[in-house]
This record gives structure tokens, C-alpha cells and sequence, in this order.
């Protein structure tokens, strides 16, 4: 996460997202030579942001003869001399992330390189990471980042929330961008953890920058109403190993009450709005009922999957049939949750999605069908990048064994 804020105040300083991601790049290196040797400064952020900073300012003076542009912005900002750096490194980043996100979030990328962008420069994930999370070559991937960047320099793209008018216009797709940072960290798709709650906490703080200066969205409080209650949840998503636990098997006497009041309390505000609820409104009603059942028997299944069937008019995706076809399994037995996975296992946008085949073995398990179960099991883990979800897959194809 503190790269993302890097290469956000750099950018705000540099105005060119592909210098500050080269310099906060720099930084973290500088940190990896001398931390071993001097140790782990009290506050890493400042520190890096202070090596970061003054490396970015060395940079404007370097080329500020050659370069009027960079002149006038070191010029025309507060961070000019290395005096000043000392005064902000301790101030909050305050929404300059969010500043990053409309950026990035251009009408003048497409949806692919804004999607590209983001996973790299404010979720961290290497090229090679998020070529395997689309099934793309990593030099495909590459080059789509590399050409966004220099979309965005040749574009005089501003650094900027913007305007109402302009920034309504960009609005569904940075909520998209935000989601989708929550959602690297609520469920890695590659690496060693399976969470990455930082991650999650900086998405969730955004969306709450976010539905301040955009009060009269109603799918802006749904999404802040829907990190917040699926916040509420992080901590009883692994156990002291890491391990994944899954919704079924968590402890609910340890969610987050205070974060699920949150939830609920946006989740208000969004119907309040008086409109038609979105698809972050609508996820957010289906996680609220699940923080409010005291057990996954008490859970309103049948409500679920109401509110699923309504989700998928307002955004049908196969993933949404999925997760229907769960909670029609919970409401009505896993035969029937069954019956409509195999309707699936036709979608070609689901071959390589592993969760399609574990749920599916765990309908299997449930009828009896162990043998079955088992294929569906470590076929899912042939596809998942992540190490602890590997885990997890493995158990469940071992336990059909037994």
C-alpha cells in the first residue's frame, strides 16, 4: 500500500504517473540496501516518502533548464525545496490516491488499460500477476500499461478530482476501480496470503472520501456500505496460519459490530437517495444479510437468492449466476444449486474460473458424490494462482478421500 501512495503524492508533484511509479520504485530499493543495516525506521512511510520526494525534487532541478514544464510545476508547488519535504512527509496523504483513481480512470483509456493500470500502481500487483489473472501474456499486459501512461502524459491528462459534471461522468468507473482494489485485497488471485487487509482498509477509506463529496449517489454509499460490511468479516477470514475460513465456517461473535452498523447505516443512505438500487446497493443487501443472521442456518437464504435474481437484471454476469446457484442450493438443497452450475459449465467465460469448479465439488460432496467431488476439487486448484487457496482445494479433494 505504501507504494500506491508514492507514486500518488509523486504524481500530484511530478504530474507524470510513469516517473512517480519509476521514483517510488527507486525508493523502496533504497530501502531494501540500507534497512538491513541501519533497521526499520519508526515511521517506513515517511521515510520513504521522504527519499522518494527529494529524489523527485533532484529530478526537477536536473531537467528544469531543459524542460520549462517541469520548471513551472516545481515552481508552482509547496514541495520545492528539501526544507519543505521535512514539513509534509508527516502530513496525511489525504485524497491524493483518490485524485490517482480519476486519473486513471480517463475517458481517454480504454476499459482494459484503466483496469491494468490500477491493478499495477494502487493494488501493486506485478506485470507477469495480473497477465495471469486475465490470461494474457505478461508482454501483452506490459505494453497495455506502458502505452496508458503515455496516453496519459501526451493527453495532459489532469491530476484532479474532477468537477461535478465531468466527474459524474467518470463516476461507475472508478467505483469499478475502488471495488476492484477491495477485492484484491478481500481475495487475493495470486501470491502467498489470501487477504490483504490494508488493502481493503485503503479501498474502504476511499469509497468513504468518495461518498462525502458525492452525497446524493445512491451507488456510491452502496459500495461504501458494501466494503464496510464485508469489512467486518476480514479478520475471521483466515485463521493464525493464514489458512483460508470460509463464510460457512467463521466464528460471527467476532465480526466487526461497529463496521456492520456502518454498513447498515450506508446502506440507509443509499436507498434514502431514492432511486433504483445498483449493483453495489444491491450486493450490500445481500451481505447485510448475512451480518445479521446469527448462524449460517438462520441465514434468509430464499431472500438471498431474491435479491441475486435482482442483481442480475441490473448487472448479469455469469459470476452472478454462480453465486445464485449457491444460494438456491442453501434455500432449496444442493440438487437444485446443481442442476443450474451444470447449466454453466458451458459459459466460455467461465472455463478457467476456478470457483465455478468449487462449487460445483462442494454440491458434489454434498449429494454423496465424493469421487466426483474429488476431480471437481483439484481441477479448481490447477487453475487458482494463489498458494493458500491451493491449500484450501486440496483439503477439500482429501477429505472426498476419506
Amino acid at each position: 500500500m505504501e507504494s500506491a501512495k508514492l507514486i500518488a503524492s509523486l504524481t500530484h508533484l511530478l504530474r507524470d504517473v510513469g516517473i512517480a511509479e519509476d521514483i517510488a520504485h527507486d525508493a523502496l530499493i533504497v530501502a531494501l540496501e540500507k534497512w538491513p543495516n541501519i533497521g526499520i525506521p519508526d515511521n517506513p512511510g515517511a521515510w520513504l516518502m521522504t527519499v522518494a520526494k527529494r529524489r523527485a525534487i533532484d529530478l526537477i532541478r536536473r531537467t528544469k533548464k531543459r524542460d520549462q514544464k517541469y520548471t513551472e510545476i516545481a515552481r508552482g508547488t509547496d514541495l520545492y525545496t528539501e526544507e519543505d519535504v521535512d514539513l509534509v512527509v508527516n502530513e496525511e496523504i489525504g485524497d491524493e490516491l483518490l485524485r490517482l483513481i480519476f486519473m486513471t480512470c480517463h475517458p481517454v483509456l480504454s476499459q482494459e488499460a484503466r483496469v491494468a493500470l490500477t491493478l499495477r500502481l494502487l493494488c501493486g500487483l506485478t506485470t507477469d500477476e495480473i497477465a495471469r489473472s486475465f490470461l494474457l501474456s505478461e508482454s501483452t499486459v506490459a505494453q497495455r500499461i506502458v502505452r496508458a501512461k503515455r496516453t496519459l502524459r501526451s493527453e495532459n491528462v489532469p491530476f484532479e478530482v474532477p468537477a461535478k459534471e465531468d466527474r459524474k461522468e467518470r463516476l461507475s468507473t472508478v467505483l469499478e476501480v475502488i471495488y476492484l482494489m477491495y477485492n484484491e485485497g478481500y481475495a487475493a488471485t495470486s501470491g502467498d496470503h489470501w487477504v490483504r487487509p490494508l488493502l481493503c482498509q485503503e479501498a474502504l477509506r476511499l469509497g468513504r472520501v468518495l461518498a462525502e463529496i458525492a452525497q446524493s449517489e445512491s451507488e456510491v454509499h452502496g459500495l461504501v456500505a458494501l466494503m464496510e460490511l464485508q469489512s467486518s468479516r476480514l479478520k475471521t477470514r483466515v485463521n493464525a496460519k493464514g489458512e483460508p475460513i470460509l463464510l460457512m465456517d467463521q466464528n460471527r461473535a467476532q465480526w466487526d459490530r461497529l463496521l456492520i452498523r456502518r454498513g447498515l447505516a450506508a446502506l440507509e443512505r443509499s436507498e434514502r437517495v431514492g432511486v433504483p438500487l445498483g449493483q453495489y446497493a444491491i450486493q450490500a443487501k445481500i451481505s447485510a444479510c448475512h451480518a445479521e443472521a446469527v448462524s449460517v442456518e438462520e441465514t434468509n437464504w430464499v431472500k438471498i437468492a431474491a435479491l441475486y435474481e435482482a442483481l442480475y437484471r441490473v448487472s448479469p454476469s455469469p459470476i452472478v449466476e454462480l453465486n445464485h446457484a449457491v444460494a438456491i442450493s442453501m434455500a432449496f438443497g444442493p440438487s437444485f444449486g446443481l442442476q443450474l452450475v451444470d447449466e454453466l459449465l458451458m459459459e466460455p467465460s467461465l472455463q478457467e474460473y476456478h470457483l465455478l469448479y468449487s462449487v460445483r465439488g462442494d454440491l458434489l460432496f454434498k449429494l454423496g458424490r465424493t469421487d466426483d467431488a474429488r476431480i471437481e476439487f483439484k481441477r479448481a486448484v490447477s487453475m487458482t494462482k494463489n498458494e493458500k487457496e491451493k491449500s484450501l482445494l486440496m483439503s477439500r479433494a482429501k477429505e472426498c478421500e476419506s
